[in-house]
């Protein structure tokens, strides 16, 4: 009785495949993708020396003038004598050069 449920029963394989490529298509067009540009963008901002042209996650546009590597906290003038102090992970993109 319980051989023939099984040999009655359509096989849940194919819907199983289905599922995984779905699963792998996703993966290479849009998870993969997105990790490597974060780890891009992580790179830069670990890169990053005084003296970089640099935008904040505000729009603030600066120039590097100091880093505290222990705290991650960048030093950014946004004007002749105005710094301002910012997370390291609030930098978004190297500015073009500024006429200071």
């Amino acid at each position: 009785m319980i051989l023939l449920q099984a040999v009655g029963q359509p096989s849940s394989m194919p819907m199983i495949l289905m599922m995984v490529a779905i699963f792998a298509i996703m993966w290479f067009f849009m998870i993969r993708p997105q990790q490597k540009k974060q780890k891009e963008i992580q790179n830069w901002r670990n890169s990053i020396t005084v003296g970089t042209n640099v935008v904040t996650a505000g729009g603030i546009y600066g120039v590097v003038r100091g880093i505290n590597e222990a705290d991650n906290i960048l030093e950014v003038e946004i004007a002749n004598g105005v710094r301002i102090r910012v997370d390291r992970n609030s930098v978004y993109a190297q500015a073009q050069s500024q006429n200071n």
